[in-house]
Protein backbone atom coordinates (compact mmCIF):
# COMPACT_ATOMS: atom_id res chain seq x y z
CA UNK A 1 0.00 0.00 0.00
CA UNK A 2 1.48 3.33 -1.26
CA UNK A 3 1.41 6.66 0.69
CA UNK A 4 -0.72 9.12 -1.37
CA UNK A 5 0.25 12.54 -1.14
CA UNK A 6 -1.24 15.27 0.98
CA UNK A 7 -2.00 18.18 -1.09
CA UNK A 8 -3.40 21.24 0.57
CA UNK A 9 -5.97 23.48 -0.22
CA UNK A 10 -4.10 26.94 -0.82
CA UNK A 11 -6.44 29.87 0.89
CA UNK A 12 -7.87 32.33 -1.80
CA UNK A 13 -5.91 35.18 0.21
CA UNK A 14 -2.34 33.14 -0.17
CA UNK A 15 -3.23 32.01 -3.66
CA UNK A 16 -3.75 36.01 -4.85
CA UNK A 17 -0.28 36.85 -3.05
CA UNK A 18 1.23 34.39 -5.14
CA UNK A 19 -0.15 35.53 -8.24
CA UNK A 20 0.40 39.03 -7.24
CA UNK A 21 4.24 38.41 -6.78
CA UNK A 22 4.52 37.11 -9.95
CA UNK A 23 3.79 40.26 -11.82
CA UNK A 24 6.91 42.34 -12.05
CA UNK A 25 5.31 45.42 -12.69
CA UNK A 26 3.20 45.24 -9.83
CA UNK A 27 5.81 44.89 -7.36
CA UNK A 28 7.56 47.46 -9.34
CA UNK A 29 4.72 49.48 -8.32
CA UNK A 30 5.05 48.58 -4.69
CA UNK A 31 8.09 49.52 -4.52
CA UNK A 32 7.82 52.97 -5.78
CA UNK A 33 4.45 53.82 -3.72
CA UNK A 34 6.45 52.63 -0.50
CA UNK A 35 9.55 54.53 -1.22
CA UNK A 36 7.09 57.67 -1.49
CA UNK A 37 5.21 56.94 1.31
CA UNK A 38 8.69 56.32 3.10
CA UNK A 39 9.79 59.68 2.11
CA UNK A 40 6.62 61.82 2.82
CA UNK A 41 6.55 60.61 6.39
CA UNK A 42 10.08 60.45 7.17
CA UNK A 43 12.17 62.84 4.88
CA UNK A 44 11.31 65.79 7.12
CA UNK A 45 13.38 63.86 10.08
CA UNK A 46 16.41 64.24 7.45
CA UNK A 47 16.13 67.08 5.76
CA UNK A 48 14.31 70.15 7.67
CA UNK A 49 12.43 72.94 6.58
CA UNK A 50 9.24 75.22 6.54
CA UNK A 51 8.02 74.87 2.75
CA UNK A 52 6.25 77.98 3.77
CA UNK A 53 9.41 80.25 4.48
CA UNK A 54 11.06 82.30 1.95
CA UNK A 55 14.76 81.25 2.45
CA UNK A 56 16.53 82.02 -0.81
CA UNK A 57 16.08 83.93 -3.83
CA UNK A 58 13.55 83.37 -6.74
CA UNK A 59 13.81 80.62 -9.25
CA UNK A 60 17.06 79.28 -7.72
CA UNK A 61 17.61 76.64 -10.39
CA UNK A 62 18.14 73.08 -8.67
CA UNK A 63 21.80 72.21 -7.83
CA UNK A 64 22.99 75.72 -8.03
CA UNK A 65 22.98 76.08 -4.10
CA UNK A 66 23.91 72.79 -2.03
CA UNK A 67 21.14 73.59 0.63
CA UNK A 68 18.54 73.22 -1.82
CA UNK A 69 19.40 70.65 -4.75
CA UNK A 70 15.57 70.95 -6.10
CA UNK A 71 16.14 74.92 -6.06
CA UNK A 72 13.28 77.58 -5.13
CA UNK A 73 10.10 78.36 -6.40
CA UNK A 74 8.79 81.82 -7.57
CA UNK A 75 8.58 83.33 -3.62
CA UNK A 76 12.42 81.56 -2.70
CA UNK A 77 10.62 78.91 -1.00
CA UNK A 78 12.46 75.56 -1.16
CA UNK A 79 11.22 72.82 -3.44
CA UNK A 80 12.82 70.06 -1.52
CA UNK A 81 10.94 71.14 1.68
CA UNK A 82 7.27 71.30 0.16
CA UNK A 83 7.95 68.10 -1.59
CA UNK A 84 8.12 66.07 1.68
CA UNK A 85 5.69 68.19 3.22
CA UNK A 86 3.34 68.03 0.70
CA UNK A 87 3.27 64.36 -0.30
CA UNK A 88 1.36 63.30 3.07
CA UNK A 89 -1.45 65.81 2.33
CA UNK A 90 -1.65 64.89 -1.49
CA UNK A 91 -2.14 61.15 -0.26
CA UNK A 92 -4.34 61.86 2.09
CA UNK A 93 -6.65 63.18 0.22
CA UNK A 94 -6.47 60.34 -2.65
CA UNK A 95 -7.00 57.71 0.83
CA UNK A 96 -10.10 59.56 2.28
CA UNK A 97 -11.32 60.40 -1.13
CA UNK A 98 -11.18 56.53 -1.70
CA UNK A 99 -12.53 55.58 1.35
CA UNK A 100 -15.69 57.75 0.64
CA UNK A 101 -16.33 56.62 -2.42
CA UNK A 102 -16.07 52.88 -1.39
CA UNK A 103 -18.84 53.55 0.99
CA UNK A 104 -21.20 55.35 -0.76
CA UNK A 105 -20.75 52.86 -3.73
CA UNK A 106 -21.03 49.78 -1.57
CA UNK A 107 -23.73 50.86 0.16
CA UNK A 108 -25.93 52.11 -2.59
CA UNK A 109 -25.06 48.80 -5.09
CA UNK A 110 -25.38 46.44 -2.63
CA UNK A 111 -28.72 47.77 -1.80
CA UNK A 112 -29.79 47.46 -5.47
CA UNK A 113 -28.59 44.42 -6.15
CA UNK A 114 -29.51 42.73 -3.03
CA UNK A 115 -33.16 43.49 -3.22
CA UNK A 116 -33.84 44.47 -7.20
CA UNK A 117 -37.40 45.86 -7.99
CA UNK A 118 -38.11 49.42 -6.98
CA UNK A 119 -34.95 49.98 -4.88
CA UNK A 120 -32.50 49.02 -8.13
CA UNK A 121 -34.71 51.57 -10.23
CA UNK A 122 -34.58 54.22 -7.87
CA UNK A 123 -30.78 53.76 -6.87
CA UNK A 124 -29.54 53.34 -10.43
CA UNK A 125 -31.44 56.72 -11.68
CA UNK A 126 -29.71 58.25 -8.87
CA UNK A 127 -26.49 56.59 -10.20
CA UNK A 128 -27.12 58.23 -13.44
CA UNK A 129 -27.65 61.27 -12.46
CA UNK A 130 -24.47 61.67 -10.57
CA UNK A 131 -23.02 59.67 -13.29
CA UNK A 132 -23.34 62.29 -16.24
CA UNK A 133 -22.63 65.42 -14.06
CA UNK A 134 -19.02 66.71 -15.23
CA UNK A 135 -17.32 65.10 -12.51
CA UNK A 136 -14.26 67.84 -12.26
CA UNK A 137 -16.84 70.93 -12.71
CA UNK A 138 -19.54 69.49 -10.03
CA UNK A 139 -16.39 68.98 -7.70
CA UNK A 140 -15.16 72.48 -8.12
CA UNK A 141 -18.85 73.77 -7.26
CA UNK A 142 -18.86 71.62 -3.81
CA UNK A 143 -15.22 73.24 -3.08
CA UNK A 144 -16.82 76.43 -3.86
CA UNK A 145 -19.73 76.55 -1.59
CA UNK A 146 -18.21 75.48 1.67
CA UNK A 147 -14.05 76.58 2.99
CA UNK A 148 -11.59 74.94 0.57
CA UNK A 149 -9.99 72.35 3.00
CA UNK A 150 -8.15 69.01 2.85
CA UNK A 151 -11.77 67.62 3.88
CA UNK A 152 -13.86 69.20 1.63
CA UNK A 153 -11.72 68.15 -1.72
CA UNK A 154 -11.84 64.51 -0.09
CA UNK A 155 -15.16 64.83 0.35
CA UNK A 156 -16.17 66.33 -2.84
CA UNK A 157 -14.00 63.45 -5.25
CA UNK A 158 -15.70 61.14 -2.95
CA UNK A 159 -19.40 62.29 -4.02
CA UNK A 160 -18.49 62.64 -7.80
CA UNK A 161 -16.34 59.62 -7.91
CA UNK A 162 -18.66 57.08 -6.53
CA UNK A 163 -21.22 56.15 -9.42
CA UNK A 164 -19.10 53.54 -10.48
CA UNK A 165 -18.16 51.43 -7.62
CA UNK A 166 -21.93 51.56 -6.99
CA UNK A 167 -22.63 49.71 -10.33
CA UNK A 168 -19.76 46.87 -9.98
CA UNK A 169 -20.92 46.43 -6.19
CA UNK A 170 -24.28 45.70 -7.74
CA UNK A 171 -23.30 43.73 -10.66
CA UNK A 172 -21.50 41.39 -7.87
CA UNK A 173 -24.49 41.20 -5.38
CA UNK A 174 -26.52 40.46 -8.46
CA UNK A 175 -24.07 37.39 -9.63
CA UNK A 176 -23.41 36.33 -5.93
CA UNK A 177 -26.87 36.23 -4.60
CA UNK A 178 -27.92 33.54 -6.99
CA UNK A 179 -25.28 30.98 -5.88
CA UNK A 180 -25.72 27.85 -3.91
CA UNK A 181 -24.18 29.14 -0.47
CA UNK A 182 -26.44 32.19 -0.40
CA UNK A 183 -29.64 30.04 -1.12
CA UNK A 184 -28.30 27.89 1.79
CA UNK A 185 -27.75 30.70 4.15
CA UNK A 186 -31.73 31.26 3.47
CA UNK A 187 -32.59 28.24 4.30
CA UNK A 188 -31.05 27.94 7.58
CA UNK A 189 -32.88 31.55 8.38
CA UNK A 190 -30.18 33.96 8.08
CA UNK A 191 -31.67 37.69 7.73
CA UNK A 192 -31.19 39.82 4.99
CA UNK A 193 -28.44 42.08 6.80
CA UNK A 194 -26.22 39.22 7.09
CA UNK A 195 -26.48 37.93 3.88
CA UNK A 196 -25.60 41.06 2.68
CA UNK A 197 -22.80 42.03 4.58
CA UNK A 198 -21.53 38.43 5.55
CA UNK A 199 -21.83 36.08 2.99
CA UNK A 200 -22.11 38.37 -0.33
CA UNK A 201 -19.74 41.13 0.25
CA UNK A 202 -16.52 39.35 1.41
CA UNK A 203 -17.00 37.60 -2.04
CA UNK A 204 -17.80 40.40 -3.92
CA UNK A 205 -14.67 42.53 -2.07
CA UNK A 206 -12.01 41.01 -4.77
CA UNK A 207 -13.00 43.39 -7.70
CA UNK A 208 -13.58 46.20 -5.02
CA UNK A 209 -10.49 46.31 -3.87
CA UNK A 210 -9.12 47.06 -7.27
CA UNK A 211 -11.60 49.50 -8.14
CA UNK A 212 -10.14 51.28 -4.67
CA UNK A 213 -6.96 51.01 -5.43
CA UNK A 214 -7.44 52.89 -8.87
CA UNK A 215 -9.71 55.71 -7.32
CA UNK A 216 -6.65 56.39 -5.32
CA UNK A 217 -5.06 57.26 -8.50
CA UNK A 218 -8.07 59.46 -9.38
CA UNK A 219 -8.28 61.07 -6.68
CA UNK A 220 -5.31 62.78 -6.26
CA UNK A 221 -5.10 64.00 -9.75
CA UNK A 222 -9.18 65.41 -8.94
CA UNK A 223 -7.13 67.22 -6.21
CA UNK A 224 -4.06 68.74 -7.89
CA UNK A 225 -6.44 69.63 -10.77
CA UNK A 226 -8.59 71.82 -8.21
CA UNK A 227 -5.39 72.88 -6.79
CA UNK A 228 -4.37 74.03 -10.36
CA UNK A 229 -7.31 75.53 -10.33
CA UNK A 230 -6.84 77.61 -7.47
CA UNK A 231 -9.49 75.66 -4.88
CA UNK A 232 -6.52 73.99 -2.81
CA UNK A 233 -6.23 74.78 0.75
CA UNK A 234 -3.64 77.14 0.83
CA UNK A 235 -2.86 76.49 4.30
CA UNK A 236 -1.73 73.29 3.62
CA UNK A 237 0.72 72.13 1.54
CA UNK A 238 0.03 69.70 -1.18
CA UNK A 239 1.97 68.65 -4.48
CA UNK A 240 -1.13 69.88 -6.43
CA UNK A 241 -1.04 73.45 -4.45
CA UNK A 242 2.71 73.79 -5.44
CA UNK A 243 1.60 73.37 -9.08
CA UNK A 244 -1.10 76.10 -9.00
CA UNK A 245 1.00 78.35 -7.23
CA UNK A 246 4.08 78.20 -10.01
CA UNK A 247 1.91 77.91 -12.79
CA UNK A 248 2.03 81.49 -13.92
CA UNK A 249 5.83 81.08 -14.11
CA UNK A 250 6.32 77.89 -16.24
CA UNK A 251 8.52 79.31 -18.82
CA UNK A 252 10.66 81.15 -16.63
CA UNK A 253 11.13 77.94 -14.20
CA UNK A 254 10.47 74.75 -15.16
CA UNK A 255 11.54 72.80 -11.65
CA UNK A 256 8.85 74.04 -9.34
CA UNK A 257 5.85 72.81 -11.35
CA UNK A 258 8.29 69.85 -12.99
CA UNK A 259 8.87 68.10 -9.13
CA UNK A 260 5.75 68.00 -7.73
CA UNK A 261 4.01 67.29 -10.88
CA UNK A 262 6.84 63.85 -11.42
CA UNK A 263 5.76 62.99 -8.09
CA UNK A 264 1.93 62.84 -8.65
CA UNK A 265 2.64 61.14 -12.08
CA UNK A 266 5.09 58.24 -10.47
CA UNK A 267 2.07 58.02 -7.48
CA UNK A 268 -0.56 57.59 -9.79
CA UNK A 269 1.49 55.26 -11.90
CA UNK A 270 2.48 53.13 -9.57
CA UNK A 271 -1.32 52.87 -7.66
CA UNK A 272 -2.32 51.96 -11.25
CA UNK A 273 0.30 49.40 -11.90
CA UNK A 274 -0.12 47.68 -7.98
CA UNK A 275 -4.17 47.96 -9.08
CA UNK A 276 -3.77 46.11 -12.41
CA UNK A 277 -1.76 43.47 -10.68
CA UNK A 278 -4.40 43.04 -7.91
CA UNK A 279 -7.26 42.47 -10.99
CA UNK A 280 -4.63 40.01 -11.87
CA UNK A 281 -4.16 38.32 -8.88
CA UNK A 282 -8.22 38.25 -8.09
CA UNK A 283 -9.09 36.93 -11.46
CA UNK A 284 -10.30 33.24 -11.12
CA UNK A 285 -9.33 32.71 -15.07
CA UNK A 286 -5.84 33.42 -14.56
CA UNK A 287 -5.32 31.18 -11.46
CA UNK A 288 -6.44 28.90 -13.08
CA UNK A 289 -4.07 28.82 -16.03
Amino acid sequence: MTDTPDYKAESPAREAWRMFRRNVPALVGMVILAFIVLATLYGTFFYSGDPYDVVWAPHEAPGVTPEYPLGTDYLGRDIMAGMLTGGGPTLAVGAAAAAITMVIGIALGSLAGFYGGWIDNLLMRITEFFQVLPALLFAMVLVTLFEPSLWTIAIAIGVVSWPQTARLTRAEFLRIKELEYVTAARAIGARNMRIMWKVILPNAMPPLIVSATLTIGIAILFEAGLSFLGLGDPNVMSWGLMIGANRDYILDAWWPVTFPGLAIFFTVFAVSLIGDGLNDAFNPKLRER
